[in-house]
């Protein structure tokens, strides 16, 4: 029952990213997609949901078990975005999003994988950056302003969230061996990111640097 509910908290984290994907494909403004993609990702931290890129950054604190954890997390995610894009290809809405998620995942595929690393690398610092943030923010203003900031900065920059690539690759169909091994490159990027402040601060405290 507790793989159950692991991964089934991945499943609807995962639908939450596909509708944060719909948004932001719906919009001819980045900018103003951006913004309300950042919904997904607070909805998911405020209900406690499971969501591998909110989550990666802790392995640096668990046993190696986590990654075990971590994985059913991740496959859930991938149900969860399948959900939605799949869902979203039998709409009347489906063809122009089709679409555009294509282009999408075209960039992403021409891209060589040290650039891929890097990129998802990045987005996964953020990622834990708005997660770890949420929880220690004393007020609610400060609460949603990192976790959008965090969002809108990735985006904008062109950062790799697997996830949300797995949304578009699902509303694309753009499943390809190519594509998955770059998925799975974008998913290490994401989690070496997540961990890099929270190994940082154990390496600093083991040396006894203090702020």
């Amino acid at each position: 029952m507790k793989h159950f509910c692991t991964f089934w908290g991945g499943v609807i984290a995962g639908m939450m990213i596909g509708i944060g994907g719909v948004v932001f494909l719906s919009c001819d403004n980045r900018l103003t997609g951006a913004v309300f993609f950042s919904l997904g990702l607070m909805t998911i931290i405020a209900r406690g949901m499971l969501l591998f890129t909110g989550k990666a950054g802790y392995a640096a604190e668990q046993s190696v078990s986590y990654l075990g954890y971590l994985g059913l997390i991740w496959l859930g995610n991938l149900v969860g975005t399948g959900i939605v894009g799949l869902g979203m290809r039998a709409t009347r809405f489906g063809a122009a999003l089709a679409e555009r998620a294509a282009e999408l995942w075209a960039i992403k595929a021409a891209d060589g994988p040290v650039s891929i690393l890097i990129l998802a690398f990045l987005c996964g610092l953020l990622m834990y950056i708005a997660v770890d943030t949420y929880k220690i923010f004393p007020n609610d203003f400060g609460k949603v302003f990192i976790v959008v900031v965090c969002v809108v900065v990735f985006i904008l920059s062109g950062f790799e969230h697997c996830i949300a690539n797995m949304f578009y690759g699902w509303l694309a169909g753009a499943w390809n061996a190519h594509n998955l091994l770059w998925l799975l490159l974008m998913s290490v990027g994401n989690l070496l990111g997540g961990m890099f402040l929270p190994f940082t601060k154990r390496l600093m405290e083991k040396a006894g640097c203090t702020n």
